[in-house]
């Protein structure tokens, strides 16, 4: 028994009361109904798969409220206290220089330096608008004169602190970050 591909054919010349096959007629009916399998397969394939997909907004915590909170701690091992304090800008156009409140900042002496250095804490809130906040000597009366800004980031956290890991999603990309002498690190 010879395998004969137009037996395949759905696409038949009709002559008169007879059907008719033809190769081509085969060849068209193979390729659709391979298309046709691969679209259903494909479609099923995408529609049982599980798929995460991350995406970072501010949500309003409460109704009309406008702010989101931040807290932040930082050493800085080579900068004495009294000169660092935080800066906060944004587009509406708040702009503190030595924002004052909710500020901790306590010393800490630095063996390998022999510097006295500072951890600063502090924790503000923030317009939902473009903006920047940033730890600077900007506010203090007297200026250093070497400022020495090298510095280890313990934590920074906008809204609610997220306690549980594993969420897809939660990172904290700057904890535990350290830039000392231009070099970052872990």
């Amino acid at each position: 028994m010879q395998f004969n591909i137009r037996s395949f054919d759905i696409y038949r010349k009709v002559p008169k009361d007879l059907t008719q096959p033809t190769t081509t007629g085969a060849v068209i009916s193979i390729c659709s109904i391979m298309f046709i399998t691969f679209l259903v397969l494909s479609e099923a394939i995408s529609f049982l798969s599980t798929e995460f997909t991350s995406q970072m907004y501010v949500a309003d915590q409460q109704a009309g409220s406008d702010r989101i909170s931040v807290r932040i701690s930082v050493n800085l091992p080579a900068m004495d206290c009294k000169f660092i304090g935080i800066d906060i800008q944004d587009d509406m156009g708040r702009h503190e220089v030595g924002h004052v409140e909710d500020v901790v900042k306590t010393p800490i002496l630095n063996p390998e330096l022999g510097t006295a250095g500072c951890n600063f804490k502090a924790a503000f809130s923030i317009n939902k608008v473009p903006g920047n906040f940033h730890v600077a000597t900007h506010s203090s009366k007297h200026q250093p004169t070497n400022a020495n800004m090298q510095h280890s980031i313990e934590y920074i956290i906008f809204g609610d602190e997220v306690l549980a890991t594993g969420i897809p999603g939660s990172f904290n990309p700057l904890k535990n970050v350290t830039k000392i002498n231009g070099i970052e690190g872990m």
